[in-house]
């Protein structure tokens, strides 16, 4: 795959005269608390606590062109040692004939992994005894570029992730599709671009969701093929969810992991409840999982009640 060159005239004459500007920043703000069973055989219970600070800012420049600033606080929420509570920074450049540039310091992501959370909503991550499927390479320094408007209802992007000590620069492509009313169709592919030849290869999302009345269904899978003798795997998931009332919905999901050479697939269901009054939305989930580790006699099982704040 090559994307590299895609809208880079357009860019170049555009950003060719981009200088520094201060600006003022607005900041919104979102809490969470909740409490969950610990993994193991203890049974022990845990609470937990979410907070985080989002400083946003931008506005239009004398030639034409729009540049945003994101930038969130969040402690401890997986950033680098000794970085912390900073987490997610970006700039945005973007106008209406060029499209848009995400630069971003730290959680850039790339068009395909923008994609690979799963239609259950990653189930598996929590605190299962389970290491992610290997995805695409998305470097904290990745440029994503989504592109202008090239048919209605279409959305393109691409992004470009820059080499490291021990990987290769990589790019990724996504579409997604929204033309038919309660569709979404996306597809993205990316490549693993390590030096060694069993961890190389590409990696390829396929999603869709559709909403009918009170339904929704969803539906994802994700393929990470790797070169040489590297060990492949596919992660298929799908959700159904039903909206009771304005405020209160139902879903149920599944997602199952399949490993090359692995005679066991590890498998995660999930059903939660979710209820939202004013700016409080309750959840609660029970999550049950089985061949972990590709293990066919080893379980997991995991509870969850929480609220979330938003301000």
């Amino acid at each position: 795959m090559n994307i590299k060159k895609i809208g880079l005239t357009a860019l170049a004459a555009s950003l060719v005269s981009v200088s520094a500007h201060a600006g003022a920043m607005s900041v919104a703000g979102g809490a969470s608390i909740g409490v969950k069973n610990n993994a193991g055989s203890d049974g022990g219970k845990s609470i937990t606590m979410g907070n985080q600070l989002t400083f946003t800012g931008g506005g239009e420049l004398d030639n034409g062109l729009n540049v945003a600033l994101s930038f969130i606080i969040d402690q401890a929420d997986g950033v680098t040692a000794g970085t912390a509570p900073f987490d997610s920074h970006s700039i945005t450049i973007s106008s209406d004939a060029m499209g848009s540039i995400v630069i971003a310091g730290e959680g850039a992501g790339n068009a395909q992994s923008a994609l690979d959370t799963t239609a259950a909503g990653d189930i598996w991550d929590n605190g299962f005894s389970y290491t992610a499927m290997a995805g695409s390479d998305a470097s904290s320094s990745s440029i994503n570029y989504t592109l202008p408007t090239l048919m209605d209802d279409l959305s393109v992007s691409a992004s470009y992730s820059p080499s490291g000590a021990a990987v290769e620069s990589t790019t990724a492509i996504a579409f997604t599709y929204t033309g038919v009313e309660g569709l979404s169709v996306s597809y993205g592919s990316g490549e693993a671009g390590s030096t060694t030849a069993t961890a190389s290869g590409d990696v390829t999302t396929v999603k869709g969701s559709y909403a009918i009345g009170s339904f929704t269904a969803a539906y994802s899978n994700t393929e990470s093929d790797k070169d040489s003798t590297g060990t492949d795997e596919e992660m298929t998931s799908f959700k159904l969810s039903y909206t009771v009332t304005d405020d209160l919905s139902i879903s149920y999901g599944e997602e199952v992991h399949e490993t090359s050479g692995q005679a066991t697939d590890e498998e995660f269901e999930q059903l939660s409840v979710s209820y939202t009054t004013g700016g409080m939305t309750l959840t609660a989930s029970q999550t049950d999982a089985s061949g972990l580790g590709n293990s066919a006699g080893t379980t997991g099982e995991r509870w969850k009640l929480g609220a979330s704040f938003a301000f």
